[in-house]
């Protein structure tokens, strides 16, 4: 039997990449990188990959805006699964490079190490990344005195250093992971529900009466935010994690409850509950 193929967002050495081996530990599967999250999503919607892995949010830095987006709008794909990791970055640097004139990592791993840059490197430049992996791999392609923020996992894979350990602002630093796929995942018993949905504009308490269809029936919320929903300013999407599987009757009441009050509504998947 062939190996099951599992996309994940790389290169080589990213967190996202951590939490493939942490999910399908155990499994025969073969890790396949992706350098955009898009591109992820088009290989698991069009069956190249059989699941994916993608970041969702971050505890410091909040939601993942493009992997919210794509699961709102793209109806091939659901949550099948959640991982949520620690976050300790470092500084990674070329062997005997000391000074740095360029700071390279994601976006969210530059935010979430903000004041250590401002502390230690005030006047480097900070570039944006696909990846903290792709930033590890830049600098150790480049002659240029760079450094990049990533994982001890990347320093090793790209034959760096670590110059500064966990440079991270907040100690308590977490990433929750989405393993997404084309078919929705079976109850049980331990899950968790995510659905989108945008209300009726102009229509004063309609928020709070889609959130009483949950507190009426005894659901926990485990999370609620909201986005933008592409239709003007004052127009919403709203996001929201529950206890429970789709399936279990109390949830689908809830959720149908919603749907009837919704101009947009859409299930993102019920999927198990990450108990570590």
């Amino acid at each position: 039997m062939a190996s099951l193929r599992v996309g994940f967002l790389g290169p080589a050495g990213t967190f996202t990449e951590q939490a493939m081996a942490r999910f399908f530990f155990g499994r025969d599967y073969e890790g396949v990188p992706f350098s955009e999250i898009p591109e992820l999503f088009k290989a698991v919607a069009g069956g190249q990959t059989a699941f994916g892995v993608v970041p969702l949010e971050n505890s410091v830095e909040g939601s993942v805006n493009l992997t919210l987006d794509l699961l709102t709008y793209d109806e091939r794909v659901f949550i099948t699964g959640e991982i949520i990791l620690p976050v300790v970055h470092h500084l990674l640097a070329r062997t005997g490079v000391k000074r740095f004139t360029r700071v390279l990592s994601h976006p969210h791993a530059i935010a979430q190490c903000r004041k250590y840059l401002e502390r230690e490197l005030p006047d480097v430049i900070r570039q944006a990344t696909t990846s903290t992996a792709e930033a590890a791999r830049l600098v150790a392609s480049t002659a240029e005195p760079w450094a990049a923020i990533g994982t001890e996992a990347a320093a090793e894979h790209y034959g760096l250093v670590v110059v500064a350990r966990a440079i991270q602002d907040v100690t308590e630093n977490e990433t929750r992971f989405a393993v997404i796929g084309r078919d929705p995942a079976a109850r049980t018993g331990k899950d968790k529900t995510s659905a989108a949905f945008s209300l009726v504009h102009d229509r004063p308490g309609t928020l709070y009466a889609a959130l009483g269809e949950f507190a009426s029936r005894g659901i926990n919320l485990t999370k609620i935010e909201s986005r933008p929903a592409r239709r003007g300013i004052g127009y919403y999407i709203f996001y929201i994690d529950c206890e429970g599987h789709r399936e279990d009757p109390p949830v689908a009441e809830a959720l149908e409850a919603i749907r009837r009050q919704s101009v947009f509504f859409r299930i993102l998947g019920s999927y198990p509950r990450w108990e570590g």
